[in-house]
Order: structure tokens, then sequence, then C-alpha cells
């Protein structure tokens, strides 16, 4: 049996956006977001992270740094008695200075690369499955992926969720 999935873009969805966050001590839930993981949860559904990472690119932190700030996301989140399932991420960026991710990749968002990644890692029901994000990008690699993509406005991010899953 398959399972459905919540993927979540980071920046600007779930925490504060920050200019290339990778610092712990930078780090901002998006109002609601800790609440609307938890509610995810109890529906069943994975809670599944796709971002794009360009600073790892360009030179700004590493892949330890992102590694890092998504295990602080996750204890954060046990206060809450929530958490994420899976974190994908692209490091990539073309004209990147960090040669070995300076590539044209099939993951950075509007590319579906990560969300069908984590379909076929997670064995995930598309069509009970979608993507919340703040990006068009997110949207348009919600749409390649062929799941549902909601866009995030601001707000309580757990209202938004209580609508799209109830």
């Amino acid at each position: 049996m398959s399972n459905k999935a919540l993927f979540f873009d980071r920046d600007g969805t779930l925490n504060v956006d920050v200019h290339y966050l990778h610092k712990i001590e930078d780090f901002k839930w998006i109002n609601g977001a800790p609440e609307a993981i938890r509610y995810a949860n109890e529906k069943g559904y994975l809670v599944i992270v796709v971002t794009n990472q360009s600073g790892i690119a360009r030179g700004y932190f590493t892949e330890d740094d992102v590694h890092a700030l998504h295990d602080y996301m996750n204890e954060c989140l046990e206060k809450y008695g929530a958490h994420i399932d899976d974190f994908y991420y692209c490091p990539h960026l073309v004209d990147g200075k960090v040669k070995s991710y300076a590539i044209d990749c099939d993951c950075r968002k509007p590319k579906p690369g990560l969300i069908e990644r984590a379909i076929k890692e997670h064995d995930i029901d598309r069509s009970a499955s979608l993507l919340i994000g703040d990006g068009d990008r997110d949207i348009e690699a919600a749409q390649a992926a062929h799941v549902r993509g909601v866009k995030y406005t601001g707000g309580s991010l757990l209202t938004l969720v209580k609508e799209c899953l109830d």
C-alpha cells in the first residue's frame, strides 16, 4: 500500500526566509508550522521537505550545515510531538562557485527531481499527496511531478494545512 505525503518547501514556508539560511541561531518557524507538521503526522501523512539550497554551490555554507539545520528542526519539533520524515535538498547551481555543485541537475525546483526521488524512496501515492510552497517554482515542481501544489501566501500554516487535508 502506498503512502500519502505532505511535501513542504522550507524557506518561506516552514521557516522565516532568511537570505541563505544556514545558522541555527537564524532559524525561526513560520506561524503555525510546528502545529501544521504535527497535524499532518496525526493524519497519517509522511512529511517531507523539498528545498533548493544553492548557497552550497555558491560557497556560502556546506552540506553539513544543511544537515545540522535539518536535525535542529526535528529536535525542535519533538516539543510539539511532531517530526519531519525526510529532507531532500538540491545543492546545485549551474554558475555556482563550487565546481562540484556547478551543474545543471534535475533536482533544482522547478524541476521535479527532489519530489520524484522522495516518491520512489518512500512509495508515495502522487494522487493522495500534495506540496505546499511559497514560490511559483514550488508549484511548478509539484505539477511536473503530478502532485497537487498549494501556494502558501502567509498567515497560519496550520490553517492552510487543515484546509488542504480535511
